[in-house]
């Protein structure tokens, strides 16, 4: 998945969030949309390995059930490898 933007990668995730049907977050504004933020936007035509998300939940979901149920819905090349939730 080098060739992808930043604004293809959001669209993907939220994709992938409401076929995974996660109670995911939804702003509150003129536009809403899922409440996610990546740590930091790649340039197109840069892979990484490793990169940070936070995705806004409205309810409690098992760390474990999160990530097997988006990994289900996300293409080859993009895999959620660790989830855990915030401890405060």
């Amino acid at each position: 998945m080098r060739f992808i933007s930043h604004l293809d990668l959001m669209r993907l995730f939220q994709r992938a969030l409401r076929r995974a049907e996660l109670p995911i977050t939804i702003t509150k504004g003129f536009n809403p949309h899922p409440k996610i933020s990546i740590s930091r936007a790649l340039k197109l035509g840069v892979e990484a390995e490793t990169e940070g998300a936070v995705f806004y939940l409205d309810a409690d979901v098992k760390t474990e059930e999160f990530k097997n149920r988006l990994n289900k819905e996300l293409p080859e090349g993009i895999k959620i490898k660790d989830a855990k939730t915030d401890s405060n």
